[in-house]
């Protein structure tokens, strides 16, 4: 059985690290490569969870908000196989506050994580999944993406972002069998959650009608019913949040 190369960004812990795991419990032949940017120690363990369960992994340190940092890491992928058979854009950071007290750093270190991260790992992988006329990219979106959130303006713009690149990269890349789909996530409780108090959790957790937050494992799931979906499928936008839009 050909072995499939995955790459998911932002691995060391959340959704990411949920993905990881659960490409490697699929028992589908796939070499994980998982990265991060700081978290290393955090990475190292997720590496030898996929180990222990079987799966080949190798971790590709490095910020995905910088094009020089991703050429290397596809570079190291490269080294292994002919082309990437999986992209997930996962990594992504959140800002909350008033958007007029937000400077332009700020601004620009979402947009460049969030959105821009996604065009440079796309770009890097791109050629050779055309070349062998095959490949998934699965982008990790919000259900701010769709709506916009109060209080995260710069994060729900870089989430448009990324809904709009997924629509239109599905349509550029349909010819070459590559299909580009999108997760836009409701409330999932990972870390990007955690500043919430117990009362905000509890009163956020009543707007949402399922109840409670998502969780990694369940996005993870998806990512994979995803890669073995149809090819017909491309282009979407999937929200999972548990009917909160």
């Amino acid at each position: 059985m050909h072995m499939k190369s995955v790459l998911i960004t932002g691995a060391s812990r959340g959704i990411g690290k949920a993905c990881a795991l659960a490409f490697a419990k699929a028992n589908q032949n796939y070499h994980i490569y998982i990265n991060c940017r700081t978290s290393v120690m955090a990475l190292e363990n997720v590496c030898q969870d996929i180990e222990d369960l079987g799966a080949p992994c190798t971790m590709v340190i490095g910020d995905i908000s910088d094009p020089h940092d991703v050429a290397a890491m596809y570079r190291t992928i490269k080294s292994d196989h002919a082309a990437l058979d999986i992209l997930i854009n996962n990594s992504g950071i959140s800002h909350i506050g008033l958007l007029s007290d937000m400077s332009a750093n700020e601004w620009d270190q979402i947009i460049q994580t969030n959105l821009s991260s996604v065009f440079y790992c796309s770009k890097a992988c791109i050629p050779d999944m055309v070349s062998q006329k095959s490949g998934r990219i699965i982008n990790i979106s919000s259900m701010w993406g769709r709506v916009g959130a109060s209080c995260e303006v710069a994060y729900s713009a870089s989430k448009a972002g990324v809904n709009g690149l997924t629509k239109a990269l599905a349509k550029e890349l349909a010819p070459s069998n590559i299909q580009v789909n999108a997760i836009a996530c409701g409330v999932i409780d990972t870390d990007m959650n955690s500043q919430l108090s117990d009362m905000e959790r509890l009163e956020l957790a009543d707007e949402i009608p399922m109840g409670r937050f998502g969780t990694p494992d369940e996005v993870a799931e998806l990512v994979l019913q995803l890669v073995q979906s149809p090819s017909y499928l491309t282009g979407q936008i999937i929200g999972l949040d548990g009917g909160f839009i």
